[in-house]
């Protein structure tokens, strides 16, 4: 069993292609995963007037399994490439990760 951390990406999906090139670039063992969300929000910032209307903003998440010695790294390429884009992020800790 693997243990480390998971990174979890809420983005506009206008950069998914961007994000993807990007994950793609890394040579991580587990690789990651991407699917649509909706995200549900109680303020209106930076919402369009149908996502202000439905209470939801459509999203893509990214779940990216990593180590944490690579997360800052990972982190601060994102900042870099991504400034002011308004990705959401959360590390969460992987108790244990595997393959059945």
């Amino acid at each position: 069993m693997n243990t480390g951390c998971l990174l979890v990406l809420y983005a506009p999906r206008a950069l998914e292609d961007a994000i993807v090139d990007l994950l793609l670039s890394l040579e991580t063992d587990q690789g990651f995963s991407s699917f649509p969300v909706s995200r549900h929000h109680h303020h209106g910032q930076g919402l369009s007037l149908a996502e202000q209307v439905s209470g939801r903003q459509q999203q893509i998440c990214f779940q990216i399994q990593t180590c944490e010695q690579a997360l800052d790294l990972l982190i601060q390429q994102i900042r870099e490439e991504f400034a002011g884009a308004r990705i959401v992020y959360q590390i969460l800790p992987l108790w244990a990760s595997g393959s059945i």
